[in-house]
Formats: structure tokens, sequence, C-alpha cells
């Protein structure tokens, strides 16, 4: 008895009419890619109409949301290297290596390493202010994008971000904590996770400007607490604070100590501006 031929069994059979169906779904999918699109383009040029966009500083008419002219622009000062890698303050010479001014070697933070996108004044301290004291948030995604940039180094290494809190009645009083609107932002632009609760401002302290570095120390020793419910959250993470501005860095080193006493293996700090003559 002679053997039997076997026939080859294609891997994979298309039946039929599958081409079709396949080419008619991938066309539907286009078409409705492509009405999406156009809907998109009309609802955005439509929002245009009624909020035109403008330079978030001065108002000067522009082309897309969330920006600054040209003018404002080149007022700001950006923090670039060399820099202190524990203040983050601007240096005047680079050595190519990590830099430690003196500042932070006679009165080391405790924070390990701060950072902050530009030199306090300008447009930024326009935007800060209008910000922080007459609710206007509409720079709040510039924010976002600004501090993502600056932070990138510590958002690498981030496990959790924690908005710097203000005290229950001054929350109260101005509706939002401006610091936690930012996280909220960096959140939102890095991926790494916020908690906003992680942290507490158990002291009632007083408005700190016009105070000089020592007496803002004073002021926020003790200041902040993690929460008993959060301590199992932060134990052996990487933290990075959030704030708006750096001025003397007592604020932030009293929440650092606050983070660490609570288990944080590490504190980072990220502000949207710094003050830099007054830092130490």
């Amino acid at each position: 008895m002679g053997r039997l031929k076997s026939t080859p069994v294609p891997a994979e059979e298309t039946e039929p009419g599958a081409t079709g169906t396949n080419e008619n779904a991938r066309a539907d999918t286009s078409l409705a890619a492509w009405a999406a699109a156009r809907v998109g383009a009309a609802a955005r040029a439509t929002a245009n109409l009624i909020v035109p966009p403008a330079c978030v500083a001065c108002h000067t008419p522009m082309t897309f949301h969330d920006t600054l002219c040209a003018a404002c622009w080149r007022e700001i000062v950006f923090v670039r290297p060399p820099l202190c890698d524990v203040l983050g303050i601007p240096l005047t010479f680079g050595t190519g290596g990590r830099q430690v001014s003196a500042a932070a070697l006679a009165a080391p933070p405790g924070y390990d390493r701060a950072r902050a996108v530009a030199v306090f004044g300008g447009p930024v301290q326009k935007l800060i202010h209008g910000f922080k004291y007459s609710d206007r948030h509409d720079a709040r995604r510039l924010f976002g994008r600004w501090l993502t940039t600056a932070g990138a180094g510590l958002l690498s290494e981030a496990d959790m971000l924690v908005p710097v809190p203000l005290n229950r009645w001054r929350l109260i009083e101005r509706r939002y904590n401006q610091a936690a609107i930012l996280a909220i932002e960096v959140a939102r632009a890095s991926g790494v996770p916020v908690s906003p609760m992680a942290l507490e401002r158990v002291k009632a302290t007083a408005s700190q400007v016009g105070m000089t570095n020592a007496e803002r120390r004073l002021n926020v020793r003790g200041a902040f607490k993690v929460p008993a419910r959060h301590r199992a959250s932060i134990a052996g993470k990487r933290i990075l604070l959030i704030d708006d501005v750096i001025t003397t860095g007592a604020t932030l080193d009293s929440a650092a100590r606050a983070l660490k006493s609570g288990g944080a293996a590490a504190v980072d700090a990220l502000a949207l501006a710094i003050v830099t003559h007054t830092v130490s």
C-alpha cells in the first residue's frame, strides 16, 4: 500500500471575506480618528474665541495658551548649572563635578538637595504672587512643565511628591494650598504620585515676610509632623517636597526634618523660584 501524501496546513488561514472585513474596520477606525480630530480642532477654535491665548504674565496675544511672550521670557533668570548641589543656588563658576557652596557646608539643611526653576523676581514673582494671593491659576500648567524640567534629576529618584502644607486657618482663609496645586501639576507631567496629606502643619506660624533668616527658622521650628496614619506610606521612601518659593530654606528645612523623623529615607525639595541673596 502506498503512503498517503500529507497536505501542508498553513499556520493561519484567513476565512473568506476576512480581508474585506479587516479593511472595513481599519477604514472605520481612520474615519473615527479623523472625525475626533476635527471635533477637537473645532472645540479648541471655539474655546480660543471665548478665551483668546495670551501671555500668562502680561496678557500679550499669543498663538498658544499656557506660555509666555518673548519679552517676558527674556526677563526670567532661569537657574542653570553651575549650582550648589545642596541648596540649588547658582554659583559663579563650575568645576565639572558636584559642587557644594560654603553656605551649605556651614549650615547643612534638613533636606538633601534643592532645585528651583528661576530666581525670584520679574515675571516669575508677578506670576507667583497672582497665583498665591489673588487666586490666579492660569499659569499652573506652565508651572508644572517648568518644575518637571528643573527637577528632572530629583523626579527620576523620587517615590512620592509631598506639598508643603498650610496651617488649617490659613487654608480656610486662602481656600487652596498653592504648593498642593503645583504638586498635582508635577504629578500629572511626571507620573510620580502625590500624597497631599503625608505632612501636616501643626503650628500656626506667623507670616514670614520681612523676617530674618534666624527669625524664620525659629518661626517654623517644630511646625510640621507626619500623621501616624501616613508613617507606613513614607517609611524608607525618597520624598520630593514641593513649594512655591525658597527664601531662606527655613520652611523646607523644618518640613524635611519632620519627614525624616517620620521615616523617610531621603528628602529633596523643588520650588518655582529661589531668592538667591538670602539663602544660607
